[in-house]
């Protein structure tokens, strides 16, 4: 019973709506991609060349914040990781990319 009716009203609607539903379709998916572009996308991109900006500026004497939560001072910076001292005489080697921010910045 309920099959022959849900046939019904699909042969019906297709016959007569069928040449705008695709351009309807087309135009619906290309306003989600757009709405995801300007909420998802592109805000991740700034963040990220922000991130990229702040890591090639590191330099010795840098008071910075790890992502792991880490507060502690640049002593050295190497091509891929950085010797933060956390301490007086506590010195911790870390990857660059695992700095998230400058103590200025986290302060702000």
């Amino acid at each position: 019973m309920f099959a022959s009716t849900a046939y019904a009203m699909a042969g019906g609607a297709g016959a007569q709506g069928s040449s705008s539903g695709g351009a309807q379709g087309i135009f619906m998916l290309l306003i989600m991609f757009a709405i995801f572009y300007f909420l998802l996308i592109r805000p991740q991109q700034k963040r990220a060349k922000q991130h990229k900006a702040l890591i090639d500026a590191l330099k010795p004497g840098d008071q910075v914040v790890t992502a792991g939560g880490l507060h502690g001072k640049i002593v050295a910076v190497q091509e891929t990781a950085a010797t933060v001292e956390i301490s007086a005489g506590v010195r911790v080697k870390i990857n660059r990319s695992s700095i998230a921010s400058t103590k200025a910045e986290s302060d702000e």
